[in-house]
């Protein structure tokens, strides 16, 4: 039997003073990963008193979206895209590196895609 492991891991960490929102895709995310994980999302965010979150993704486990999924991810960016100073995308793939190109088109603050992590860390920790 093979266990395939997809879905969305969300947390909060801190470098030096710096807090972030830290999202880690991995596999096919689903449709139903996103019914489960976007009022997650909301939730955090309902409750930040800074209206500008720094998120860092790591998507080097991401494999894709399922077509409903994808749609999921764009409405999520949409509703909560003024919400963001700096998204930084940690990935291993040349479609991430396009998709950070994309997103950035839908949020007011940054987004950039790194292939090393120590440079997403540094960058979302700049003032």
């Amino acid at each position: 039997m093979s266990i395939q492991k997809h879905g969305l891991s969300i947390g909060i960490e801190r470098v030096g003073q710096h807090f972030f929102l830290a999202l880690r895709a991995v596999g096919k995310l689903t449709h139903e990963d996103y019914q489960v994980i976007t009022p997650i999302i909301d939730s955090a965010l309902s409750a930040v008193k800074e209206p500008k979150v720094k998120v860092l993704i790591d998507g080097t486990e991401m494999e894709g979206w399922e077509l409903r999924a994808a749609w999921d991810d764009f409405k999520l960016g949409l509703k909560h895209g003024s919400e963001f100073d700096k998204i930084a995308i940690y990935g291993n793939k040349d479609w991430q590196e396009i998709g950070a190109k994309i997103g950035s088109w839908f949020v007011s603050g940054e987004v950039r895609y790194f292939d090393v992590y120590g440079d997403a860390l540094a960058w979302l920790s700049e003032a």
